[in-house]
């Protein structure tokens, strides 16, 4: 991995919504196809990237009228999961530069590792059809595992790297993100590019920012985050 001033990390565990994945159109039109289905109101890009973050559960409790009290919500919900599993990779791509990112990580050393609130399936599609042979390890929502800010996803990617949290860093572009990262004791660089602006992250606790692929790696092999 060559040397690093300072401390090393040898890990990196990134989210994957707004950090590596442009997924708000996919996340549009399943939400929308679901509230069509049942005469719901219709929502706007801008007011699904307000509502992702906390999984798709609450991100259609956020876009449902009165939210899960709804006495439709279940099936609005089904209704979004059934058309995201057949449509999750109409519209969205890697962000530029990620991709290569990624492989600088790998060939340099580095393990790396994702992980998710979007539904553990859909997670590992995408990772297999954007970063194959790249990252290592994919972890979505799932039964039994508490989604993020809790922090049992990143210990849980961290173990099956092999590796532990002391050397790891987390990179993600939201408030949960970075308070997934302070639940699990990792540093946090927080991503401009995604679905968040610097102004609202610093406010919610973010130090460290990245406004490019670039400056992620600049930050790594400094070492020095706090």
């Amino acid at each position: 991995m060559g040397e690093i001033t300072g401390k090393r990390y040898d890990t990196v565990v990134f989210d994957m919504d707004g950090t590596l994945l442009d997924t708000l159109e996919d996340l549009r039109d399943a939400v929308n196809d679901a509230l069509r289905t049942y005469g719901m109101p219709e929502r706007t890009t801008e007011e699904i990237r307000r509502f992702v973050g906390n999984g798709v559960r609450n991100l259609l409790v956020r876009s449902v009228p009165e939210g899960d009290g709804n006495p439709e919500f279940e099936a609005v919900f089904q209704t979004f999961r059934e058309y995201y599993a057949v449509h999750s990779n109409d519209k969205t791509h890697a962000y530029k530069g990620v991709t290569e990112l990624l492989k600088r990580l790998r060939d340099a050393g580095y393990s790396v590792a994702i992980v998710s609130n979007k539904l553990d399936a859909a997670v590992k599609n995408l990772n297999r059809i954007y970063f194959d042979g790249i990252v290592e390890t994919a972890i979505g929502e799932r039964e039994g595992m508490d989604k993020k800010p809790a922090p049992d996803m990143v210990w849980k990617a961290i173990d099956e790297l092999g590796k532990t949290k002391e050397t790891a860093v987390y990179v993600g572009d939201s408030e949960v993100d970075i308070e997934t990262a302070r639940n699990a004791g990792l540093p946090c660089i927080s991503v401009l590019w995604g679905f968040r602006e610097q102004d609202f992250l610093a406010a919610r606790g973010a130090q460290v920012f990245a406004e490019t692929p670039e400056e992620v790696w600049t930050l790594l092999k400094a070492g020095k985050l706090p």
